[in-house]
């Protein structure tokens, strides 16, 4: 029988690691384009078809996580996603580059229908243990800005992801050794103690498709741009590669700190009571944004993130309070691969917006995107309590 602690710590270094690895690609291509003699709009949509296959490939690795082994895809996933790193420092031409990126991909639709089912099938406690689930993968997209910037100016860019690579690799090979296959489907869980009527789960479909078509594409566009952004509008305070990204991270640390207050709220009060308040925060932040640069564009970024963060981790907890053990992989897997599927597009629409009017036209585009956020916390239905005794 494995220790929940150690399943849910490699689990929380997965989620790290997950957002890490599709996050380098977004720092390095600052340094990366010259190096291959290629425009920022040129080089970025390479990225494209990694970012749907991170979608896509959700549903078939969320059905082999429920039909097969949840611990056998994780092992495939540390192996599989650090090996595909090495790959991109390797690469010599455009083409190569496209195909490693797909690979990283690939490995990554992994984690979030597999992971995240494992932290809610050994969570003691839901909202908490997402939070702070939610906390290392946000520390993963801040580490991954800040950690490329410092490698990539100071060693080159193809060490930015070949040093990555050999640690997952290492960190999955412990996977291998500690934790075990195990069926968990016996076992009391903690998500499911809260229900909606039966009348009302069309309510809890549509706000759950609304917000994650609508968040992660706005996530993964922040995420993708926010490198760019700071390197053209904090031009007055820096132009270092390794300080843009300790900026950039220190703003993806709020987001940690707003996921892991959710995820305590979620605990306490209802999804809709949490999710509604949080809904309000994206659209006045981008807007400002839009026209803002330096201090001003910091305290918007911080406003953004927040928002977008806390938002992943409500989506995630309403997933794991309405679905059972045998199915919850995939769930998860249909949620992220609606979710990565409208993320991946994203990546060609902040390079098409970009090349037309600049992050101004690109921010008040996914601004008006998160007025849908809006109304899917309205359309949520509020839970009725139920003991967790009775609800397993």
């Amino acid at each position: 029988m494995n220790s929940p602690t150690r399943v849910i710590g490699f689990v929380n270094a997965a989620h790290f690691i997950d957002h890490y690895a599709m996050l380098i690609f977004a720092a390095a291509v600052i340094v990366m384009g010259p190096a291959l003699g290629m425009a920022y709009s040129e080089l970025l949509p390479y990225a494209t078809p990694g970012f749907v296959a991170f979608g896509a490939g959700s549903l078939l690795t969320g059905w082999l996580g429920d039909r097969w082994s949840r611990r056998h895809m994780m092992v495939i996933f540390f192996l599989g996603i650090g090996l595909s790193m090495i790959a991109v420092g390797l690469v010599q031409t455009p083409l190569q580059l496209g195909a490693a990126l797909l690979s990283i991909g690939v490995f990554a639709s992994i984690y979030h229908p597999v992971g995240t089912a494992m932290i809610v099938s050994y969570a003691d406690r839901l909202g908490r243990e997402m939070g702070l689930n939610g906390v290392w993968g946000n520390l993963g997209v801040a580490s991954s800005a800040l950690v490329t910037g410092v490698i990539g100016q100071f060693f080159g860019w193809r060490w930015a992801f070949i040093v990555p690579g050999i640690v997952t690799i290492l960190i999955g090979l412990a996977f291998m050794r500690t934790v075990v296959h195990e069926d968990r489907s016996g076992f009391k869980q903690a998500a499911a103690q809260a229900r909606v009527a039966k009348s009302d789960m069309w309510r809890v479909f549509l706000a759950l498709l609304i917000v994650v078509i609508a968040i992660s594409t706005t996530f993964n566009a922040v995420t993708i741009s926010l490198p760019k952004l700071f390197a053209e509008r904090l031009a007055d305070l820096t132009a270092s590669p390794a300080l843009l990204g300790v900026i950039a991270a220190c703003v993806y640390v709020f987001g940690a700190m707003t996921q892991y207050t959710i995820g305590k709220l979620i605990d306490r009060y209802s999804l809709k009571a949490v999710m509604l308040p949080l809904s309000f925060m994206l659209v006045p932040f981008m807007y400002l944004a839009a026209t803002s640069s330096n201090l001003l564009l910091i305290l918007a970024a911080i406003g953004i993130v927040m928002g977008a963060f806390g938002q992943v981790t409500v989506n995630d907890a309403m997933i794991g309070k309405y679905t059972t053990e045998e199915w919850r992989s995939r769930a998860y897997a249909v949620r992220y691969f609606v979710g990565f599927t409208a993320a991946g597009a994203s990546v060609g629409l902040v390079a098409w917006l970009y090349e037309r009017g600049g992050f101004a036209t690109m921010l008040h585009a996914f601004a008006a995107l998160c007025l849908l956020v809006i109304a899917a916390a309205i359309i949520l239905p509020t839970e009725i309590r139920v003991p967790a005794a009775q609800a397993n």
